[in-house]
C-alpha cells in the first residue's frame, strides 16, 4: 500500500511539528460532524491519522524542545557586555597630614568578554574615573585594556569545549528518531485497527448471511414436517441454528462497534460520541503481489533504517563525548594571561581620553594553577563514562541480536500467513461442495437437519477463517515492515533528518 501513487509525504522533524505536505483529495470524504457515514480508504485512514492524532501531535513537540538545549549549550560562547557605574567619597585623616582632607570619585567602566572553542577566554575594557580632593586639582584618568587567557591543560581544545553542544545535537537527533519510530508504530496501529475493523465488517455479513441460510433451513424443515415428510424433532436443530447464528451476529456487530471507536480515536478524535455514525472501509482485504526478498537482505535493511538502532549508534557516539570531558576532568586547572592596558591622565576627560596614546602602559602576564588534593569525583566520573561506554556497545550487540530476531520471526509468519490464506480458501471451496451435497440430500431425505446446520456451520467457519487469514496476512506484513523499519518508506512518507 502506497500513498497518493505517484506523490511523496514529508515527514519533516527540523521544525517542531511534524509537516505533511500532501493531505487528502477532496473527493475522499473525511469525518466531519453532522455527517452520518463516511467512507475511507486505508491511505486517507494513514493520512488523517498524521494531521490528527493527539499522541502524535504531543510527540512533535520533542525535538523542538530537545533543540532548546543546542543553543542553551552554545550561550556558553555568547559575549558578554557588562558596565558599572560608580560614586563615592573618601575621608583621609591620618599620619602625613595635617588637616583632615575629603575628595569624592566617579567612574564609569564597561567590558565585553567571551569565551572561544580553544578554550581561549578574551575581554576588553574601557574606563574612565575622574578624582576631586581639595588639596589636588581635579585629576582624569582613563584605561583601555585587554586580557586574553588561555587555557593549557583542563579546558584546551575544541574537542572538550564542544562537547556538550554535540551531546545536545545528537540528543535532538535521537529525539528525531524516536519520532520516527513512533510514527511507524501509529502508521501500524492505524493499518492494523484498519484491517479488524474491515475484516469484523465482513463477519457480519458472513452471519448474517448465514443466519438467513439458517432461517431458509428452517422454512423448508417446517413445511417438509407440515407434509409429513419428516419428523417434526427436526425442526428442533434448525430453530437451535437460526439462535447460535443470532448470537454470533450479536458479537460481530459488538466487535465492530469497538473496531469504530478504537480506528476513530487514532485518525480523527474529535469525533468522539458521534456513535450512530458509519465508517464504510473503501479498501478490500488483497494479496499484495509483491513478495518479500531474501531474509538477509530485509536484516541488512533494519540494521541501516530501523530507528533504535540508529539512538543506539548514537548513544555510543554521546558516551565517545563523556568520556572526552571526563578525561579532560583528570586534568589540574592551568592558564597562562596576558593583560595589556594603556592609561591616560590629565585635568580633563577629554585630554585624558588623548593621553591613552601616550607613552604609559602597562603589561602582565602569569600563569594561573589551580590543583585539587583529591581527584575522587573526576575520578569516578571518568571511570563512570568508560564502563558506561561499554555496556552501551555490549547494549547495542544484544540489541542487533534482537533486531535479527524480530526480522526473521516476522519474516516467517508472513510466509506462514500466506500458507494459511492457499490452505482456508480451498478449505471454503471444499465446504462450499459439502453444503450444496448434504442439502441436496435433505431435500430428497436422504439427509437430516442436523447434518445441514453442521455442513452450514463448517461452510460459516470456513468463510470467517478465509477473511481472517487474508486480514492476518496483511497485519503480519505490516508487523514485518515495522520489524524492518521500513514501513514509512514503504508507504510513501519520507522524512529529513
Amino acid at each position: 500500500m502506497i500513498l497518493q501513487t505517484g506523490k511523496i509525504i514529508r515527514l519533516t522533524t527540523i521544525s517542531i511539528l511534524l509537516t505533511i505536505t500532501l493531505f487528502c483529495p477532496a473527493t475522499v470524504a473525511e469525518i466531519s460532524p453532522g455527517v452520518s457515514s463516511t467512507g475511507i480508504s486505508i491511505e486517507n485512514a494513514v493520512l488523517m491519522a498524521l494531521e490528527n492524532n493527539r499522541a502524535l501531535q504531543v510527540q512533535r513537540f520533542e525535538p523542538g524542545i530537545r533543540r532548546t538545549f543546542i543553543d542553551q549549550e552554545r550561550a556558553l560562547f555568547d559575549p558578554v557586555l557588562s558596565g558599572e557605574i560608580t560614586a563615592g567619597r573618601e575621608r583621609f585623616d591620618g599620619p602625613g597630614y595635617v588637616d583632615t582632607r575629603t575628595g569624592t570619585t566617579t567612574g564609569a567602566e564597561a567590558s565585553i568578554s567571551g569565551l572561544l572553542p580553544t578554550g581561549t577566554r578574551l575581554e576588553a575594557e574601557a574606563s574612565a574615573d575622574r578624582l576631586d580632593r581639595e588639596e589636588l586639582e581635579k585629576l582624569y584618568e582613563s584605561r583601555l585594556g585587554m586580557t586574553v587567557t588561555q587555557a593549557i591543560m583542563q579546558g584546551r581544545g575544541i574537542a572538550v569545549n564542544m562537547a556538550s553542544i554535540r551531546q545536545a545535537t545528537l540528543d535532538t537527533r535521537m529525539s528525531e528518531y524516536e519520532l520516527v519510530g513512533f510514527t511507524q508504530s501509529l502508521v501500524a496501529e492505524v493499518e492494523t485497527t484498519y484491517w479488524e475493523y474491515v475484516l469484523a465488517r465482513q463477519q457480519v455479513e458472513i452471519v448474517e448471511q448465514s443466519m438467513a441460510l439458517a432461517e431458509q433451513q428452517l422454512e423448508e424443515t417446517r413445511q417438509r414436517v407440515r407434509v409429513g415428510g419428516i419428523a417434526e424433532t427436526e425442526m428442533a436443530a434448525a430453530r437451535a441454528e437460526v439462535a447460535l447464528r443470532k448470537e454470533a451476529l450479536i458479537n460481530a456487530n459488538s466487535r465492530v462497534d469497538s473496531l469504530k471507536t478504537r480506528l476513530i480515536r487514532l485518525v480523527d478524535p474529535k469525533q468522539y460520541g458521534s456513535s450512530d455514525r458509519e465508517i464504510f472501509p473503501e479498501s478490500r482485504p488483497e494479496v499484495p503481489p509483491d513478495p518479500l526478498e531474501t531474509l538477509s537482505t530485509h536484516i541488512d535493511t533494519a540494521m541501516h533504517i530501523r530507528p533504535d538502532i540508529l539512538q543506539a549508534e548514537i548513544m555510543i557516539k554521546r558516551g565517545d563525548l563523556e568520556i572526552v570531558k571526563t578525561r579532560n576532568g583528570l586534568l589540574p586547572r592551568m592558564d597562562l594571561f596576558v593583560r595589556l592596558g594603556k592609561t591616560g591622565y590629565a585635568d580633563s576627560f577629554s585630554g585624558a581620553v588623548k593621553d591613552v596614546d601616550g607613552d604609559s602602559y602597562d603589561v602582565l602576564g602569569g600563569i594561573r594553577a589551580s590543583i585539587p588534593v583529591s581527584r575522587l569525583d573526576a575520578g569516578a566520573r571518568h571511570r563512570r563514562a568508560l564502563l558506561s561506554r561499554q555496556q552501551r556497545e555490549m547494549a547495542f550487540e544484544n540489541l542487533k541480536d534482537l533486531v535479527c530476531e524480530d526480522v526473521e520471526l516476522a519474516y516467517i509468519d508472513v510466509r506462514r500467513s500466506l500458507q494459511q490464506v492457499h490452505a482456508t480458501e480451498t478449505t471454503r471451496r471444499f465446504q462450499e461442495e459439502k453444503l450444496r451435497a448434504e442439502t441436496a440430500k435433505f431435500r430428497v431425505g436422504k439427509s437430516t437437519a442436523l447434518l445441514v446446520a453442521q455442513a452450514q456451520r463448517d461452510l460459516l467457519e470456513s468463510q470467517v477463517s478465509e477473511v481472517e487469514a487474508i486480514t492476518n496476512y496483511l497485519k503480519a506484513r505490516i508487523h514485518f515492515y515495522l520489524m524492518e523499519g521500513s514501513l514509512l518508506q514503504r508507504r510513501g512518507i519520507d522524512y529529513d533528518i
